[in-house]
Formats: C-alpha cells, sequence, structure tokens
C-alpha cells in the first residue's frame, strides 16, 4: 500500500488546500502528517514547539510520514519541514511525491505572517524567505515532479496534478 502521490512544499505553497482538491477529483481520501501529529499528541502543531521544543516535533513528523508512507493509499501531505530529515527523503524514495513550489510573494500572501506557524513566530517574511532558500533543494531533491503555484487557485494546482497522475498510469483504485 502506498500513497497515490505525496505533497511536499513550503508554507504557503498549498499542500492541504490542493491535497483535498486532488483526493476529491480522484475519489481518494486526503491525508495531512501535521493533523496525525495533532491527533496523536492531542495538541497542536504551535503547543508541541512550545512545550516540547522542536526536535521532539521532528521526532514526532518523522514517525507519523513514515507510518503513512507504509499505511495510507489517498493523498498525503506532509508538513513543510518533512524533508529536512534524511530518513524522510529516503523513505520518500519510490513514490510519486509532487514539489508545490511557490515564490516569497505568494506564500507570504498565503501564509499571513505567522498565524499559527511556529517557526514564522519571529520576523515572519524574513524566516519564510530562509525557509523557502534552505528546502528548495531538498524539495527538489525528493520530486517526482515540480508544480508552480503562484498565481494560481489550488483547483487549478489540482487540476494539473491530477492530469499528470492520469498520464502517468496512476491508479486511484
Amino acid at each position: 500500500m502506498a500513497p497515490v502521490c505525496v505533497l511536499v512544499g513550503p508554507p504557503g505553497a498549498g499542500k492541504t488546500s490542493t491535497g483535498l482538491a486532488v483526493a476529491k477529483e480522484l475519489g481518494v481520501d486526503f491525508r495531512d502528517t501535521d493533523s496525525d501529529i495533532e491527533a496523536t499528541v492531542g495538541k497542536s502543531i504551535p503547543e508541541i514547539f512550545v512545550d516540547d521544543g522542536e526536535e521532539h516535533f521532528r521526532a514526532l513528523e518523522r514517525a507519523a510520514v513514515a507510518t503513512a508512507l507504509g499505511s495510507f493509499d489517498g493523498v498525503l501531505a506532509l508538513g513543510g519541514g518533512a524533508i529536512l530529515a534524511e530518513e524522510t527523503r529516503a523513505a520518500l524514495a519510490g513514490h510519486r511525491v509532487i514539489y508545490l513550489s511557490v515564490e516569497l510573494p505568494d506564500a507570504v500572501r498565503r501564509v499571513g505572517l505567522g498565524t499559527g506557524r511556529p517557526l514564522l513566530a519571529l520576523n515572519p517574511r524574513a524566516t519564510l524567505k530562509h525557509l523557502l532558500d534552505q528546502r528548495r533543494p531538498l524539495y527538489a531533491e525528493v520530486a517526482t515532479w515540480t508544480v508552480v503555484t503562484d498565481g494560481r487557485t489550488p483547483e487549478q494546482v489540482a487540476e494539473e496534478i491530477v492530469a499528470r497522475l492520469r498520464g502517468s498510469g496512476a491508479s486511484a483504485e
């Protein structure tokens, strides 16, 4: 069992909204590993960061991604920082991974300035720029293909993804 596709990208790329639209179009379930973590721990991601620290959150994230990759057959969205872990990048090999790319202006507009995003709490614009610059090569490394999301709605991005999935022989059954 493996996901139909795995969506990766920075905050503001549209992983959740696009993932929901792709899943609906394909008639499969959608799953977000950040939601899995919140359900498992019983608190929000910002609370985990504050109460337990980023290192603890990243350990939970690695476990959530590994579990989902091996037990879920719908559309899977990973948290923006999931690809920082080498073991997660290795686990993504062999999966259809779609990197939703977004440039700083669109990311800032979509994310707002830090609401509910612990890594963006201080100086959100500069932090988001740093995250984009730091993580872009890692997203590209794990990606089967890249979809540009700038200036597009989640539905437009989902349309492209579904067309490419169907063109690549992906099955939603």
